[in-house]
C-alpha cells in the first residue's frame, strides 16, 4: 500500500461493539500534517470529540481520543486503526480501541470514508 494522506477525509462508523458511543450518525473529519493526524467528530451519541494520532510506517494510526457524549459524560480512550483501501478508492479503518477512564473495557469498530 502506498503512503496514505488522511488530510481532509471524512468517515462514518459502519460497525461498533455495544460498549462504544460512536454510531453511523457520527461524522469524523480528519486532518494531517506530516505524521501527525487529528480529527473532530460529532453526531449521534457524540456531542463533540477530538482525536490525535501518529501515522506508523504501515499507514496505521495510533491515537488517543476524548469526547463528551449526549449524556454529558467526558470519555477518553486509545485506539489502533489499520487502513484498507476499498475497490472504489475510499478508505476503511479497522479499529481496536479501549476506554481509559473508569471503564477500561475494549471494543472494535470499522469506519469508512464518505464522499460528500
Amino acid at each position: 500500500m502506498t503512503t496514505i494522506n488522511y488530510n481532509n477525509r471524512k468517515f462514518r462508523s459502519v460497525e461498533n461493539t455495544s460498549n462504544g458511543d460512536v454510531s453511523g450518525e457520527t461524522l469524523f473529519h480528519y486532518r494531517q500534517k506530516g505524521d501527525a493526524v487529528w480529527a473532530t467528530y460529532e453526531g449521534g451519541n457524540i456531542h463533540f470529540g477530538t482525536l490525535t494520532a501518529k501515522v506508523g510506517a504501515d499507514n496505521h494510526l495510533e491515537m488517543r481520543y476524548s469526547h463528551v457524549n449526549t449524556d454529558g459524560e467526558l470519555k477518553t480512550g486509545k485506539c489502533h486503526s489499520s487502513p484498507k483501501l476499498l475497490p472504489d478508492g475510499r478508505l476503511r479503518l479497522h479499529e481496536k480501541w479501549q476506554w481509559t477512564g473508569e471503564d477500561q473495557s475494549s471494543g472494535e469498530s470499522i469506519i469508512e470514508e464518505v464522499r460528500e
